[in-house]
């Protein structure tokens, strides 16, 4: 599904989440944290690191990366998969920015809830 044509949620401002950090939105399938990088880019991912459980919110974010605070394990924020020799993954959730508003796509949580 393109950009166009997907239904999108308004879940808050651009300038909310500071530069290579997170804030998390709770939704009803689990909490979502939603990254900014540097170059402000945004993304999205489960806000559980499925190694120990983690919250990747509170991870150090550099590049299009996250490390999770507890074990070190680094997630691409792109895709959600674990990077190196560890294995695992974290559902994304697509994202986009309008206005400085950030947008999360509205198929993408269905299908958590549908979990």
């Amino acid at each position: 599904m393109n950009a166009e044509t997907r239904s999108w949620v308004e879940i808050g401002e651009l300038a909310d989440i500071p530069k290579e950090g997170a804030r998390v939105v709770k939704t009803s399938a689990g909490c979502i944290a939603v990254f900014r990088t540097a170059d402000d880019k945004v993304f999205a991912m489960d806000d559980r690191c499925p190694h120990k459980g983690g919250p990747l919110s509170q991870g150090i974010v550099h590049g299009t990366s996250v490390t999770c605070p507890l074990h070190n394990w680094v997630f691409d924020l792109t895709t959600g998969l674990a990077k190196g020799a560890d294995e695992g993954s974290v559902a994304v959730t697509a994202t986009r920015v309008e206005n400085g508003k950030v947008l999360l796509a509205a198929d993408d949580l269905a299908r958590r809830q549908a979990r």
